[in-house]
């Protein structure tokens, strides 16, 4: 299929380049016009915290409908004195002016509740409710707060939700410009002009790959219109946009070059490139789609956000490999080879030859297979060895950089009230609140509060109906800590029970804090699911592709030591803290809940592309000489030179994302840009021949019951190669 898709495309290129231009620019004014993110980092799935939340929205119903509910906290500090003198005191009252008009529901001051002066007297707290669509009032208030900051005396910063999101946002978007398009697309340009050796061939993949982009964001701007997607998304489409699409056009057009070289017609290297590397390109599309259907399996909108943009450009990817590049191909003949580099330029004449450098290291592990293997995979656990350390958590405000609004007035409130914070535990009591038994239960909880420090002092209100009762609880640390989280994990687990044991009422422990827990733990339940069903499909798919038990079977074990190793070298460099600062990267409590699945599901499926690749020559070359070790030697040294630059693209891609200030995208850039280089040079160059050569015919073994299997020969029906006689001939005939 892949054979004849090439040659059609080839034959017909500029009715397919003007149907993806046409494409192309209908995807530019969808994605200028409807392409929004809105969606939140929730759970789908019913948990405690969101039974809360329903329980106190239904027993409360007017705070709900008015917007009053508390999002902000604005601290203000008087410089010179006590922030209940008549001078400070007006300024607060204006303040609270400025922010009803900046778009505030309600503003609760001092003058309504003394406990928001703070012990030592000079500084205060606004209680802030934005409404439901505080979002598009957010910078309104913050320029509010900014302009009393400004002010001499007076020392001001808003803190919240709202604000915390849009910081989030605009760190999202001053990462995807600083990383990706200053940093890793101009860097996997470079290694393309290096691994291609001339200018055109260079810009083809990226142009390929910017195409993919731009029809994958329309495609997922059309999906934002029904659904709530992650600011992130567009961070992950357009990070694994320019990977994927680089990647599989450099495989396609390296085996086009190659076939040049072999004295094919243009038209017939097209048609060759379509069945071998255009084959392996489709089934290395699939293996990634299916890990990253793994990630829909988990009912949060961060994951499925993700997972949406990863699947819908990797398709496009696909289909661009597929049919655009045959089509400019055939349009640029050999003038692919235009603007030669110097010295780099001879890439053009080695294209499908095995490079001396890597054949010398394939040659040393086969002479020495077993030793090789257990020095490869012992220096992989040892990596991994730190991941039994690992503790996840959720990066808020508290980690963003101290530029950002969110983040001063969340140290402000901290130095000013320690006790007190922006997104308190609220716990929901319902049933008959005012009656004697909960009344004691109630006042039992309160005591019991006051025996843990991390809480600070419970406001209890009832509904008018008395069916309702919410105790508001402060918590004395950030929100998604770690401490946080154990101390709300301990109001579950114990206080909530001890306190209404044997009373008739339903308890819920919510808040943002809750909700983090239940994020958490909906995360540590799905990752062995997600993981059996990536690895059982992968399985399932080389299989298939390869028709042996033995390669996926190694495949997917050596796929795990290298996301074992990953994972270690997150928790050294971001937890431990070592090596952080000279890579410049944060050191953090723990590492964000979805980065390890999100990373599993990627590495798998990005590690599967070069997996897929390479096998296809190893198997290639042994059907037609049917000698194992030849054919290791041959793929491995034929195909090393374009795996190495392959992740050297991808290093750079996502090494743009660790170079930004959003720290979960610093770890998830890390985690990828180390494994794929563990990938490309220990795993290829060292574990994949010792493993093979010790396997020996053993490599291709197919229990007799199986050999029902399709045969789709990945690896195409192509003969074998014939040496090079001649430079790739002139002309674009």
């Amino acid at each position: 299929m892949t054979e004849k898709l090439a040659r059609a495309c080839s034959r017909r290129p500029w009715l397919v380049v003007g149907l993806w231009l046409v494409v192309i620019v209908s995807a530019f004014g969808l994605v200028a016009t409807l392409l929004a993110f809105e969606g939140e980092t929730e759970i789908t799935r019913t948990t405690e915290s969101k039974e809360a939340d329903r329980v106190l929205a239904e027993g409360f119903p007017r705070e709900v409908a008015s917007g009053e509910a508390i999002s902000e906290v604005v601290v203000v500090r008087a410089e010179d004195g006590k922030v209940e003198a008549a001078a400070p005191r007006a300024r607060v009252v204006a303040l609270a002016d400025e922010l009803r008009a900046a778009g505030a529901d309600r503003v609760v001051t001092y003058g309504e509740d003394r406990r928001l002066v703070s012990q030592d007297g000079d500084s205060t707290v606004l209680q802030v409710a934005l409404g439901r669509d505080g979002e598009d009032d957010v910078d309104d208030v913050v320029d509010a707060v900014q302009r009393l900051d400004d002010e001499p005396g007076y020392r001001a910063a808003v803190t919240g939700s709202r604000t915390a999101d849009a910081d989030e946002d605009a760190a999202s978007l001053e990462d995807l410009k600083k990383g990706e398009l200053f940093f890793g697309a101009p860097l996997a340009l470079v290694v393309l002009l290096l691994v291609f050796g001339a200018v055109v061939a260079g810009l083809v993949p990226v142009m390929v790959a910017l195409a993919s982009i731009v029809v994958a964001l329309a495609l997922v701007a059309l999906l934002a219109q029904a659904y709530d997607l992650s600011v992130f998304t567009q961070n992950m489409l357009i990070g694994m946009g320019l990977a994927l699409g680089i990647d599989y056009s450099l495989f396609t057009l390296s085996r086009y070059r190659e076939e040049r070289l072999r004295e094919q017609s243009k038209l017939e290297a097209i048609a060759t490139a379509g069945g071998t590397a255009g084959r392996a390109v489709l089934f290395s599309g699939i293996a990634f789609v299916l890990a990253m259907l793994g990630l829909l399996l988990v009912p949060s909108t961060i994951f499925r956000s993700l997972a949406a943009g990863a699947i819908l450009v990797g398709i496009v990817s696909v289909i661009a490999a597929l049919t655009l590049l045959p089509a400019v191909l055939a349009l640029l003949g050999d003038r692919v080879n235009a603007l030669r580099i110097p010295f780099f330029g001879r890439a053009a004449e080695q294209a499908g030859r095995e490079g001396r450098f890597w054949a010398a290291i394939v040659d040393r592990v086969m002479r020495h297979p077993a030793a090789s293997l257990v020095l490869g995979a012992g220096l992989l656990l040892a990596l991994a060895a730190p991941v039994l350390a690992l503790d996840t958590g959720t990066s808020g405000a508290a980690t963003l950089p101290d530029r950002f609004e969110s983040k001063q007035g969340y140290l402000l409130l901290r130095e000013e009230f320690p006790k007190e914070s922006t997104e308190p535990v609220d716990i929901a009591v319902v049933g008959d609140v005012r009656g004697p038994a909960t009344e004691g239960a109630v006042a039992r909880l309160k005591q019991e509060l006051a025996r843990r420090p991390i809480f600070g002092e419970p406001v209890v209100e009832a509904n008018e109906a008395g069916t309702v009762a919410r105790v508001t609880v402060p918590i004395a640390a950030n929100p998604d800590s770690e401490r946080a989280i154990d101390a709300v994990r301990g109001l579950r687990d114990e206080v909530v029970p001890s306190a209404f044991a044997g009373v008739d009422a339903e308890v819920y422990v919510g808040g943002d804090t809750a909700e983090e827990l239940d994020y958490q733990d909906t995360v540590n339940f799905w990752l062995p699911l997600v993981l059996l069903f990536v690895l059982g499909l992968s399985f399932v798919l080389l299989t298939l592709a390869f028709r042996s038990i033995v390669v996926p079977a190694t495949a997917i074990a050596m796929n795990l030591l290298s996301v074992g190793a990953a994972y270690g070298l997150l928790v050294l460099v971001f937890q431990e803290g070592v090596g952080n600062e000279i890579l410049g990267l944060s050191e953090a409590e723990t590492i964000d809940a979805w980065v390890p699945l999100f990373l599993f599901a990627v590495l798998f499926g990005l590690s599967m592309d070069y997996q897929v690749f390479l096998l296809s020559r190893i198997r290639e070359r042994y059907t037609a000489t049917g000698d194992t070790d030849a054919a290791i030697a041959f793929g491995i040294g034929s195909t090393a030179r374009l795996i190495t630059g392959a992740a050297l693209i991808i290093i750079a891609v996502f090494w743009g994302f660790a170079m930004g200030d959003t720290i979960a995208f610093q770890q998830m850039g890390f985690g990828i840009a180390v494994a794929l280089l563990i990938d490309a040079t220990i795993v290829r160059s060292v574990l994949v021949p010792a493993t093979m050569k010790l396997l020996g015919e053993r490599n291709w073994y197919l229990p007799s019951w199986l050999t029902w299997l399709p045969d789709v020969r990945v690896e195409g029906t192509q003969p074998p190669p014939k040496a090079a006689r001649e430079p790739m001939p002139g002309g674009s005939h």
